[in-house]
């Protein structure tokens, strides 16, 4: 139903486009140079099924995660194709229409993010037999050295330090991906596809818009999707988020902290370019839900710091234990909180 190919064409005019790969410097042999010492700070072993590191551009990493999405929406639009299909002889052009809007509208997203990554590692949650990838894109890395006036070298090391804790992650935990996937898939089983019948027949009638612009002011776009068991879902998937992104935070300034010069220097310039956007670009970014991610990098970074200050580092990775010794929502603002109810004894 949903039409890729006019998506990636979409990505293409929204700014993923191809283009040189060229870093300036060897990221592949940074990865390769820097993997051991993270496997050794974090004690996760990646068991052998660390990817090696890619370097691509813009366009390769909007296909990469297209195809993604294309994992991620497949269920919905089934659904949403079998009640189009209910819609009598007009059944065939909405589903041209809504496939088109799908594809259009997930082109325009990935064709943003694909001018702002500069890192990822790429995994399915919803198919775990999909290969996973490392991917670094040249020409955002290069244009964030530009911006941030930082050695070029050391911010590669440093953000390979970020992706690779990633990596460790999810091959050194068993239990992540399908925890993560279930949550994934449980999520996805509740979003409904609702055609109401309006005035104009086919049409859907309108929305309460009082509602919907107090929910937006709370959670931006996503809000508006969410029913309550939505909701309830994402309070279960933000803190083992918040943990991803604040574990990988702490690494990459435990780690940088020796192996990469200027540390401090790289960090402040790291802050200063997340918190300095435009207007229209913090509202796009609410839109997004972008700003939701900037909050887990904050969030789960404070809480991951104050833990390893208390227990250490293999303090913290009691959160890999187990899904049930992830921090609550509150718990991400009371570390002490965690570590008693998590029996964890406090660093000598």
């Amino acid at each position: 139903m949903v039409d890729w190919s006019l998506a990636r064409r979409v990505a293409g005019f929204a700014g993923a486009t191809e283009g040189s790969t060229d870093v300036g410097v060897d990221v592949i042999a940074a990865a390769a140079r820097l993997e051991p010492e993270v496997a050794g700070y974090t004690s996760l072993d990646p068991q052998g099924n660390a990817p090696p590191a890619e370097v691509v551009d813009r366009a390769g990493w909007a296909d990469a995660n297209l195809t993604t999405f294309s994992h991620l929406l497949q269920p919905i639009a089934d659904r949403m194709s079998e009640r189009l299909g209910r819609a009598g002889p007009i059944a065939g052009p909405l589903r041209l229409a809504a496939g088109a809007t799908i594809a259009a509208e997930v082109g325009l997203v990935t064709g943003y993010m694909s001018q702002r990554v500069i890192g990822q590692f790429e995994l399915s949650l919803i198919q775990p037999e999909a290969p996973t990838r490392l991917l670094f894109v040249a020409p955002n890395v290069r244009k964030a050295v530009a911006e941030l006036g930082v050695d070029r070298d050391a911010f590669t090391d440093w953000i390979v330090l970020h992706e690779l804790t990633h990596v460790m992650q999810f091959t050194g935990v068993p239990w992540l991906r399908s925890h993560l996937g279930g949550l994934l898939r449980a999520y996805l089983d509740t979003v409904e596809v609702q055609i109401n019948t309006g005035a104009a027949g086919a049409l859907p009638s309108m929305p309460n818009i009082q509602e919907l612009v107090e929910r937006f002011r709370q959670g931006g776009l996503m809000a508006l999707i969410q029913t309550r068991e939505q909701r309830d879902l994402m309070d279960s998937l933000q803190p083992v988020m918040a943990v991803l992104e604040g574990y990988s935070e702490h690494v990459m300034d435990a780690l940088g902290a020796t192996l990469v010069s200027d540390h401090e220097k790289l960090r402040e310039a790291m802050d200063r370019r997340r918190q300095s956007r435009s207007a229209p670009e913090r509202l796009l970014q609410k839109l997004l839900g972008l700003d939701m991610k900037m909050r887990q990098y904050e969030h789960g970074k404070r809480f991951c710091d104050a833990v390893v200050e208390q227990a250490g580092i293999d303090g913290l990775n009691v959160v890999w234990r187990s899904p049930q010794d992830m921090p609550s929502v509150a718990e991400l603002d009371d570390p002490a909180a965690w570590i008693r109810r998590t029996s964890l004894p406090s660093a000598a």
